[in-house]
């Protein structure tokens, strides 16, 4: 059973040693496909949309939209959600940019609010799982 470690190009390197921002998982006819929590950073590592919501969740999703086509997968696939924040008062934006880009049938998901993030000025932090089916 290969695991696949990958941090594809189009998102920022890994902030810090010791992680990938995604690992794939060959399961018969199942790829099963982590991908570490993304920040709204840009492919140079820059905060995108200090201080508004819609402007990061879009960052976000966009990075989880990157890492997700380089491995042979899409929303479509996505099986589970985590989401973390730091101020709840953002979520109707948050859920609207969401929405754009898993649909209204969205997968399993987890919503917690934290005291903060490893970027000070990240408002949010998602991370997923994806069950791709080959064959």
């Amino acid at each position: 059973m290969p695991n696949l470690r990958s941090n594809p190009e189009g998102v920022s390197p890994p902030i810090a040693s010791g992680y990938a921002h995604a690992v794939r998982v060959e399961l018969g006819d199942v790829t099963m496909l982590y991908v570490s929590g993304q920040l709204p950073l840009d492919e140079d590592g820059s905060l995108v949309g200090a201080g508004d919501v819609a402007a990061q969740a879009h960052q976000v999703f966009q990075n989880l939209h990157v890492i997700l086509a380089a491995n042979g997968a899409s929303f479509a696939d996505v099986v589970k959600v985590d989401t973390f924040v730091t101020d709840l008062a953002g979520l109707p934006s948050l859920r609207e940019v969401r929405r754009g880009y898993l649909g209204d049938e969205p997968p399993a998901s987890t919503l917690v609010e934290v005291a903060g993030l490893v970027h000070p000025e990240a408002l949010l932090e998602v991370d997923l799982v994806a069950a791709v089916h080959r064959g």
